[in-house]
């Protein structure tokens, strides 16, 4: 955590509360977030070939991230209610993984990191329930943000 950030979802009794954002100037946001599934050459090989037997692996677990997204207020508490404009949720066979990146956007009074962040972990979990059938040693990895802007505490990238 940052010097002299506090967080702010207690209220004076130390009682979990929703933030009020009502007095927020609205503004532009945006967020983009990763997570890796590690899986055996053999697993890949057929998310390749799209010779999965449960269908279109990566087509599927796609939605499935879009679908997290805009459920992100129903599954983590405190967590506000968003209208997002824009998600964007993309599955990269790479070498060792399959590599899921995510993009929200809205315009309004808190950020989309948590949608960002949930569209990408629940489409690594679509990707291992769809594959366990044939690789049950795959694991989740590297979930994180990315980047993000707007909003009072600006902008972030991530240097690594």
């Amino acid at each position: 955590m940052a010097k002299g950030n506090k967080l702010t979802h207690l209220d004076a009794d130390g009682r979990a509360r929703m933030v009020d954002v009502g007095d927020k100037p609205s503004s532009h946001r945006t967020a983009r977030a990763e997570a890796r599934l590690i899986a055996s050459p053999e697993t890949l090989d057929i998310v390749r070939s799209g010779s999965a037997k449960k269908g279109d692996v990566i087509t599927v677990s796609e939605i499935a991230g879009v679908m997290g997204a805009k459920k992100t207020a129903d599954l983590i508490p405190l967590c506000h209610p968003l209208p997002l404009s824009k998600i964007n949720v993309q599955i990269e066979i790479e070498e060792t993984c399959l590599r899921v990146t995510t993009e929200t956007r809205t315009q309004g009074q808190t950020g989309v990191e948590m949608e960002a962040l949930t569209a990408a972990g629940v489409a690594a979990l679509t990707l291992y329930d769809m594959l366990k059938a044939v690789d049950k040693s795959m694991t989740i990895e590297g979930l994180r943000l990315l980047e993000k802007t707007g909003g009072v505490s600006g902008d972030f990238k991530r240097d690594d």
